[in-house]
């Protein structure tokens, strides 16, 4: 069994960066841990649904279920506010007529 210190760096290695996308020997390189401690800890960190091996093997960290794609930004609509572009037509008009 994977002491929990192991596990606690392996969890926030994953916390502190998302997106991150490791194979066991990576992590085991980056947490500095032999082989065998570092697949028992990733095991127990794939049962507790923290992370999930990919068919690549890789190990991605799981954020309830699936991670939403990112949703574009809402412009406010003619709806909320008057239309500018008559009053600005309007303007280009005078304007011509002036010069």
């Amino acid at each position: 069994m994977p002491n929990p210190e192991v596990i606690e760096r392996i969890r926030s290695e994953y916390m502190e960066m998302p997106g991150l996308s490791l194979t066991a020997h990576q992590v085991q390189r980056l947490c500095g841990i032999d082989r065998e401690l570092c697949h028992d800890a990733l095991g127990m960190l794939v049962a507790d649904a923290f992370l999930q091996l990919r068919a690549n093997g890789a190990y991605i960290r799981l954020t309830e279920g699936r991670s939403p794609l990112p949703r574009p930004a809402k412009a406010a609509l003619a709806a909320n506010y008057p239309l500018l572009l008559p009053a600005r037509a309007e303007s280009c008009r005078e304007h011509r007529q002036a010069s």
